[in-house]
């Protein structure tokens, strides 16, 4: 089932760039259900005994042994404060390859693979109760469905890493002055807060948007300013609800005010296919995340090319 259940992800890679994204959605319990973009996904496998120690996070169910390699489970079910499954026979492993690293998340089951709109997704509102835990919501067959936000769990998990080294931090103050503003997309908290982080340390203003759409609001409603006053570079996430980072891109691109903008798309998406479609949609750099000084050189190098470009 598995197999078959992910044969079908190639002829989902031509959603991307349109604004629509392919999600596989899974049951932690007999009702509610969750998400995960797909390709995040390398295999789904029925979850074999799983070796235990005791100085393991709480949120780690386990280990198991995956093609010969090693791989931490990381139980959803509890992460989303869930009671324990009766019978750990009937769960499922969902592996994971993301941000550079390979993890099995424990699951009840996995469903199928969908694929939604970027439209029809929005920020889940507090008073849905999911937490930081969860980037967005949206609906499938007129059901209620959660988007895992994984990077905030992974951070739980192994800690959240945003410390530049001495030589950029250096680099960045001998920097001249302007521009030195920056907007960062991205739905996730966790990694809006690493990405802040990381600016701070360079002495560079950070501007917030919390999805595509809201970012592109925000560039167009500044586009009026002066070129100093203006936002000179933008770092944004490639999943995001309402509007994602390929089609933030693709926008800025077709707006004449906005066109010059430079942009890093900043991904926990990995393999070639983000390569290609970041040159499709005319971004200036894509870096994987969670990379400080990678992505630091990247934000100084095209901050320097546009004080080049403004002469």
């Amino acid at each position: 089932m598995a197999t078959a259940l992910l044969d079908s992800v190639d002829r989902f890679t031509r959603l991307a760039g349109h604004n629509r994204t392919a999600m596989l959605l899974f049951r932690l319990d007999g009702g509610s259900r969750f998400a995960i973009n797909v390709f995040k996904v390398r295999e789904v496998l029925r979850c074999p005994p799983l070796a235990r120690l005791p100085t393991m996070h709480e949120l780690v169910a386990g280990a198991v042994d995956y093609r010969g390699r090693t791989l931490p489970v990381i139980d959803l079910i509890r992460a989303m404060n869930y009671p324990p499954l009766q019978d750990p026979a009937e769960a499922h492993l969902i592996v994971s390859e993301f941000s550079r690293s390979v993890q099995a998340f424990l699951v009840r089951d996995v469903e199928r693979i969908v694929h939604c709109d970027g439209a029809d997704m929005e920020t889940p509102g507090h008073g849905l109760g999911y937490g930081a835990r969860v980037s967005a919501v949206t609906r499938i067959d007129g059901a209620l469905v959660a988007v895992v936000d994984v990077e905030q769990i992974l951070a739980e998990v192994n800690g959240a890493q945003a410390e530049v080294s001495s030589r950029l931090r250096n680099a960045a103050q001998r920097a001249e002055a302007q521009p030195r503003r920056v907007l960062v997309a991205d739905d996730s908290a966790v990694a809006r807060r690493q990405l802040v982080e990381v600016l701070k340390q360079m002495e560079i203003e950070c501007v917030v948007a919390h999805d595509g759409r809201e970012a592109l609001a925000m560039l167009r409603e500044q586009a009026a300013l002066a070129p100093e006053e203006r936002v000179a570079l933008v770092i944004s996430d490639i999943e995001m609800p309402a509007l994602d980072g390929y089609a933030l891109t693709r926008a800025i691109r077709e707006d004449a005010a906005l066109a010059p903008l430079k942009v890093v798309l900043h991904s926990s998406l990995s393999g070639g296919f983000n390569e290609a479609m970041v040159r499709d949609v005319g971004a200036d750099r894509f870096v994987a995340k969670f990379q400080p000084d990678l992505l630091a050189a990247s934000v100084l190098e095209l901050l320097a090319q546009v004080r080049a470009q403004r002469g």
